[in-house]
């Protein structure tokens, strides 16, 4: 478990530093979130390259990794009506998090979300860190601690609106994680389809 919490901390020292009000206008948040994701998901394969095991690509796996990310799309998209009816803050938030890809290009982004950063992200998150915590104490009790460590890790941002995010879509691929390992391949497409929808693609206004 050492390992684990180790990588654990480095990807909270990782997301402080990219998402902090006192670090984050001095890098690029887009290359460091890139490299952080690669430098974690190279941790998680070092540590346990039987995640790989787990994936298995199939057409059946593309088709489900499509409906997964159109439905949290459809889930985000009630939430972000929602929450502008309860909150007076949350567009403001929201659009902060659009102004991340301010100046950079889309073609780019898009690159960086479909092949680096939402594959890498899952492999760490579920891969790993729940696959750690579930071989160590359950399938339920492994779900839930690496989604709250997903979640927590946004904490820096100080954006409700974001740490919200990261609970949902955390807890929607965990579930799906705890429920269908095999389906790991499935999971990864829409994660990386998902962040390029909501982020460049179809961006919830």
């Amino acid at each position: 478990m050492k390992k684990v919490l180790f990588t654990i901390l480095l990807a909270a020292l990782l997301w402080t530093v990219m998402l902090s009000p006192l670090t984050a206008p001095h890098i690029n948040f887009w290359w460091m979130m890139t490299g952080s994701a690669c430098v974690l998901s190279l941790f998680a394969t070092l540590f346990y390259p039987e995640w790989r095991k787990k994936v298995h690509l199939t057409p059946a796996d593309i088709l489900l990794g499509i409906a997964i990310a159109v439905a949290l799309w459809c889930v985000f998209w009630v939430g972000d009506k929602l929450s502008q009816l309860m909150f007076g803050f949350a567009r403001p938030q929201v659009d902060s998090i659009y102004g991340l890809k301010d100046g950079e290009s889309a073609l780019l982004l898009s690159f960086l979300m479909l092949f680096l950063i939402g594959p890498a992200e899952e492999i760490f998150w579920r891969g790993y860190v729940q696959q750690s915590f579930t071989k160590k104490w359950g399938a339920n009790i492994g779900f839930a601690v690496a989604t709250a460590a997903y979640t927590l890790v946004h904490l820096a941002s100080l954006n409700f609106m974001l740490i919200m995010a990261a609970l949902v879509a955390g807890a929607a691929w965990g579930l799906l994680y705890r429920l269908f390992p095999e389906r790991f391949a499935a999971i990864i497409i829409s994660h990386a389809l998902w962040d390029t929808a909501v982020f460049i693609w179809f961006p919830i206004m």
